[in-house]
């Protein structure tokens, strides 16, 4: 093997907390190397370290056999190392172009070159399947869109080394299939990759060889050919996973009810009803309308028409009266809708409920507050910090199975189980081991009569949780039929516009 990349003796400290553990690495031309681990265990910290976001306590970098420089995103970018990062680095109140732009040109230009830049973004898009409005503001995309573009800011600078942090969390399995064939075309052509995904069978299909990290230590390095999903799920996280368990529960009486409901420019009469004891899955391409209409479950916005039923009676767009109904909230975008990034991890938990359990009168209970926090932070494995630590301190996962942890952990405070779990891509970005927990809580709370809506851009994780499924496209959605009645092909159909009636297997 002929490296590209070469990374010796790395260590990263966070305060007491070691990252990143004397990590020896290497990066072949033409090589795609996948790196895998445990949400914490130090992946995104060294991709960061490589970077140049961050700069390693111990250790070297050499990038086409010369010094890489430590804390230098530019020379990264000089060197031919590009990134798309798990958490978007855009600037939302500039255009898709614009960001796609941004530090290409010296500041003392007296012009832009924006012809020849928004013609190779179109290019680039078309030819890997990424498409997106070059003129279209940051700030109005949905998350999905916002990934596509970090992955085309990468990729229209000419990199010759490319980090792709979880790059398919929200594309759709076409949009995944496009991209892995371009990366094989550009592996061909010499393009060496480092690919971070939780998702094990992309993992072993497009890697050449595998690197796992557990506690912030290199714990294996095999080749893609010689693993599976158990080796490599034991590897991460140091026994067996099991795997969820669903009881048989039969559904119950309506809990909420959406209908003729539409919000302008994004749902056009859409009706579902949503069963105690009963888990239905929206699918779909990010940006079809699951944002407004999580956000309308939330308590987060009025529709402009229709009507909107919890327990038999209308609610006010306000978000304390839908927690105070028993609606547990999931909410897509964790650092900007579920977190507060400066603010400490238990001033976090207890955010939806301190007014009714945490606080008396205008005097916040911090003792009992810690407590629960702690509870959460043990029932759901998160880790990275106290209960005192800011939350953006956290990995992305771990922010996660903090807000889920808020959410379904309603004993822990006290309080009645939710009556409706609204989990809007539940489970983005977290490792095996963190998945298989999660959709156990979920079918947990199934289990205990409360309505579950799954809103996810895995199909897999769609077909082994839910009870009915519908596919929503141009804010539009299907009706709800059970999962049997449905397969990939007329799945992939309904996600695309075909007619409902051609969408039915």
């Amino acid at each position: 093997m002929n490296p590209v990349l070469r990374l010796t003796g790395i260590t990263k400290r966070f305060g007491p907390l070691v990252a990143n553990d004397g990590i020896t690495l290497e990066l072949g031309a033409g090589e795609v190397l996948a790196l895998l681990g445990e949400n914490g265990a130090g992946k995104s910290t060294l991709v960061s370290i490589l970077f140049g976001h961050y700069v390693p306590d111990e250790g070297t970098i050499e990038a086409f056999g010369a010094p890489l420089p430590a804390g230098d995103p530019a020379a990264a970018l000089e060197a031919g190392i590009g990134m798309v990062h798990q958490h978007f680095t855009l600037a939302d109140n500039l255009s898709v172009l614009d960001n796609v732009m941004l530090g290409t040109e010296p500041l003392w230009w007296m012009s832009s070159r924006k012809a020849s830049a928004r013609a190779r973004l179109a290019a680039t898009s078309e030819r890997f399947g990424l498409r997106v409005d070059p003129g279209a503001r940051v700030a109005k995309l949905s998350v999905g869109e916002r990934q596509r573009v970090e992955i085309l800011k990468a990729l229209t600078r000419d990199a010759r080394v490319l980090i792709l942090d979880e790059p398919t969390a929200v594309l759709t399995p076409q949009e995944s299939e496009s991209l892995f064939a371009t990366l094989k075309r550009l592996v061909a052509e010499g393009l060496s990759i480092i690919f971070i995904s939780h998702k094990l069978p992309e993992v072993l299909r497009v890697s050449d060889r595998i690197a796992v990290l557990r506690n912030g230590k290199l714990v294996a390095t095999v080749p893609a050919a010689d693993a599976d999903r158990a080796k490599l799920a034991h590897l991460m996280v140091g026994h067996d996973v099991p795997q969820p368990v669903a009881k048989p529960h039969a559904p119950g009486e309506v809990v909420c009810e959406l209908r003729d409901v539409s919000v302008e420019g994004e749902l056009e009469r859409v009706s579902l009803s949503l069963r105690a004891g009963e888990i239905a899955a929206i699918a779909g391409v990010s940006g079809n309308g699951q944002q407004a209409l999580a956000d309308v479950l939330f308590g987060m916005r009025e529709p402009d028409a229709g009507r909107v039923t919890l327990a038999g009676r209308a609610l006010a767009a306000d978000p304390r009266d839908w927690v105070a109904a028993g609606v547990a909230r999931i909410p897509e975008d964790r650092q900007a809708v579920g977190l507060i990034g400066p603010l400490p991890l238990w001033e976090n938990a207890i955010a939806e409920r301190y007014r009714t359990r945490f606080a008396r009168g205008a005097l916040v209970r911090r003792r009992r507050a810690h407590r629960y926090t702690r509870d959460v932070v043990r029932r759901f494995d998160v880790r990275g910090g106290g209960v005192e630590s800011s939350v953006r301190s956290l990995s992305g996962g771990n922010m996660q199975k903090l807000i889920l942890g808020r959410a379904l952990a309603a004993d822990l405070a006290d309080s009645p189980p939710p009556v409706l779990i609204v989990a809007d891509q539940p489970t983005w970005g977290l490792d095996i081991g963190a998945v298989a927990f999660v959709h156990q809580q979920l079918l947990d709370a199934r289990a205990r009569g409360a309505a579950v809506l799954l809103i996810s851009d895995d199909l897999d994780e769609i077909y082994e949780l839910a009870d009915r499924i519908a596919v929503i496209h141009a804010g539009r959605l299907t009706a709800a039929r059970p999962t049997a009645e449905w397969d990939l092909p007329a799945i992939g159909l309904a996600m695309a516009g075909a007619g409902e009636s051609r969408a039915l297997s």
